[in-house]
């Protein structure tokens, strides 16, 4: 069994509050093993087996659709690829560990789209942002809060969907999966 984690997109901000009890239970409905939740934002570690995992941020999708009515883009990674969010950060011990983000994305973005989005974005706001593996990286200098740079804004200008977290939560979660 590889030990994965799904980040579940949307869940405890925006009036989608979901207790990780209620999470793992309809998780569990599903026959996945090993779950866990770390910090109460959606984050799912569970164990799975080396079957293919084409189709299983679908199921997490539809689960949340079916069990909780809340629509989630849900990105799932596994040790290694959580890993590399953490090493290839270039934001990562520049910034405040609650401001510098990786966004996990459905796959990885055009060069042209991340071009534009860094061009629509010049002059909005102090943000950094650079492109990995399915992946981009953000330093919200000033904060999330108070920021112009929405998942809205980044999804339109990357064309996919994307769940994001902050360098603090992903060693948390990468401790947990070790």
């Amino acid at each position: 069994m590889t030990r994965y984690v799904a980040l579940l997109g949307s869940i405890n901000v925006g009036g989608n509050r979901l207790t990780m009890a209620d999470l793992r239970w309809a998780f569990e409905r599903e026959g996945l093993e090993g779950l866990e939740t770390v910090i109460a934002s959606g984050n799912l570690l569970f164990d799975y087996d080396d079957r293919p995992l084409e189709g299983l941020e679908d199921l997490f999708a539809h689960v949340m659709r079916d069990r909780f009515d809340i629509d989630s883009f849900v990105a799932v990674r596994d040790r290694a690829a959580i890993a590399e969010a953490v090493e290839s950060n270039p934001f990562s011990g520049e910034g405040a560990g609650d401001r510098v983000h990786t966004m996990f994305l459905e796959r990885q973005p055009d060069p042209a789209a991340f071009e534009k989005l860094a061009a629509d974005h010049a002059g909005r706001g102090p943000e950094t942002l650079a492109i990995g593996n399915r992946a981009l990286y953000i330093d919200f200098v000033d904060g999330v809060a108070g920021s112009r740079l929405t998942s809205a804004f980044i999804e339109r200008r990357l064309g996919c969907r994307g769940t994001a977290r902050n360098v603090r939560s992903i060693a948390r979660i990468l401790a947990k999966m070790s």
